[in-house]
């Protein structure tokens, strides 16, 4: 196998155990590792790649590791060639046209001769065909930096693949370019993803939960199959272990009550006389012995019930759902929420590019009307799409009235006729120094404790868990509490304004959130290229910003 784990553990600087006794074995195809936020996708990764050491055990990988980070750092001032990794091997090129015999430069280059037209054929099947080689990287999109770092591992053609969250921050053509090219990946390919389109291209998936790993043969829904069985084959066996515990249970209660009357009887028979004192004696202690032994044994079948009862809830996951609809949140039809003017003409600090054209669909759905401005009215849900770099992020927080750009500002007015909440992509809105009960009577000033507690007893922070510190909290947690705060807070929003909230999000968590909006009666727009979720949630308008800055109505994706 390429990629074998022996009894591998990793544990961190401040004691917390992220992976413990980890064995398991990655074979050619494309395996999706899938689990909880928190449950060390990212560190097993990591720990393949040699990033990190692992605390005992070993990774042990045939041939060489090409891998792309969730979380990139690049300097801006290089150049795109030095981002694929290829700026050597171009510049030993160039030595030797002009007439070097160097042998150090014949070296450099190898077999790569025709290294810029495969790196230049990598950057358009990515969608990347305007980007230059001598370009900064600092002219790249987000999307565009993640797609260039995805190129310069695709091109090194590593034996093994490891993509950590790839399609996060990427648009939907974007996501298809990635999708097509991990398809057509001929080694080996390890990827985590919340992303469904991409975890349904999987030959295989690999689950990490609750410190195991466990593989699935086929792709997602394959995989969603089989464990729905497992399931509910699980919770057969605690209904039938917890029936054994209240049988066991019974049973005991009825040894004690037959062994209390017979304790009676003997002592009425002993104080009447009619037996000698020592034959009174010895039938005393001997069912002293028989009910203590009968005692013991019902109490071990008693243990014993409740064991096998906590084997059978331990297989059962906790897939609790948030299902709120929260006093105050509904807007009746008809009524104007929101109204934007001024977004007619394209402003510079809308979109990179700063072309004067609106870009081609690239295969997305086309506009069919371009806006001037924009009314959203009742609980209407708006989904805003677009190419990376057009400017969706800005023009949310023009909407939220954050500080932007002053032409943006001055370019269009926004009246906002309903209390509003505002999610963004880095769910930086709690406080990490406080509880997750502090944190939405910080938003809620007027509700009792008591009140938030109920509330966030529904987000599933209940008793202990609610008195959380945020700085402490799982990445799942930390989602659920973010959630409490922008639902819960005082007044209620009526129009959620919301960024990416699915990027980083583990499926379970996606989940949650797609079953709290399914719920909300209030109006929303979402900023989203996840297509699925955006279905889930039932979008009733889709609207797509071009990198020109243009608005327009668009059909919903295919």
């Amino acid at each position: 196998m390429p990629i074998v784990l022996n009894d591998l553990s990793f544990t961190l600087p401040d004691g917390r155990v992220v992976l413990s006794r980890l064995s398991a074995s990655f074979g050619a195809g494309r395996t999706g590792l899938i689990g909880a936020n928190g449950s060390g996708k990212s560190t097993l990764l990591r720990l393949i790649a040699g990033v990190l050491p692992p605390t005992s055990g070993s990774v042990s990988v045939t041939g060489d590791v090409g891998y792309l980070p969730q979380n990139l750092t690049l300097d801006v001032h290089m150049t795109v060639a030095a981002l694929l990794g290829v700026s050597s091997v171009r510049e030993a090129i160039r030595a030797i046209e002009a007439g070097s015999l160097d042998p150090a430069a014949y070296d450099a280059v190898g077999d790569d001769w025709d290294i810029e037209d495969r790196a230049r054929e990598w950057l358009a099947r990515l969608g990347l065909s305007h980007v230059r080689l001598d370009d900064p990287v600092g002219r790249l999109s987000g999307g565009e930096a993640v797609l260039t770092a995805l190129s310069a591992r695709l091109l090194r053609r590593p034996a093994v693949l490891l993509l950590d969250e790839p399609t996060n921050n990427l648009d939907l053509d974007a996501r298809r370019r990635l999708y097509a090219a991990v398809e057509s990946w001929p080694g080996v390919l390890l990827l985590v993803s919340h992303d469904r389109a991409l975890l349904s291209r999987a030959d295989h998936v690999a689950d990490l939960s609750c410190g195991s790993l466990r593989m699935y043969g086929g792709n997602l829904d394959a995989y969603e199959a089989m464990l729905a069985a497992e399931q509910a084959a699980a919770q057969r066996a605690v209904a039938a272990a917890a029936a054994d515990v209240r049988r066991e249970n019974q049973d005991l209660i009825e040894t004690q009550v037959k062994q209390a009357k017979r304790d009676r009887q003997g002592r009425a028979l002993a104080a009447s006389g009619s037996l000698p004192r020592i034959v009174a004696g010895g039938r005393k202690r001997a069912a002293q012995v028989s009910a203590g032994k009968g005692r013991e044994i019902a109490l071990a079948r008693v243990a014993g019930a409740k064991e096998r009862l906590a084997e059978a809830e331990e297989a059962v996951r906790d897939d609790a759902s948030i299902r709120i609809s929260p006093p105050g949140t509904a807007v009746a039809a008809g009524r104007t929420v929101l109204t934007v003017s001024g977004l007619g003409a394209p402003w510079a600090p809308w979109h990179e590019t700063g072309t004067s054209e609106p870009e081609p669909a690239n295969g997305e759905p086309g506009d069919v009307g371009r806006l001037a401005g924009l009314i959203v009215r009742g609980p209407e849900r708006v989904a805003l799409t677009g190419p990376n770099g057009a400017g969706k992020t800005t023009l949310l927080c023009a909407l939220a009235g954050l500080a932007g750009p002053a032409e943006a500002s001055d370019a269009i007015v926004v009246r906002r006729n309903a209390a509003f909440g505002y999610l963004p992509q880095r769910l930086d809105i709690l406080d990490d120094a406080l509880t997750v009960v502090e944190n939405v009577r910080a938003v809620a000033p007027r509700a009792s404790v008591n009140e938030v507690r109920a509330g966030l007893a529904r987000f599933l922070f209940r008793g202990a868990r609610a008195d959380q510190v945020a700085g402490t909290l799982s990445g799942g947690e930390r989602f659920r509490a973010v959630l409490a705060a922008l639902l819960l807070a005082d007044p209620p929003p009526q129009l959620l304004l919301l960024d990416e909230p699915t990027n980083n999000l583990d499926m379970a968590s996606a989940g949650q959130l797609s079953d709290a909006l399914s719920c909300y009666r209030g109006a929303l727009i979402v900023i989203s290229h996840d297509v699925p979720f955006l279905r889930s949630i039932g979008i009733s308008r889709w609207l797509r910003l071009d990198r020109s800055g243009r608005l327009a109505d668009t059909d919903p994706p295919a």
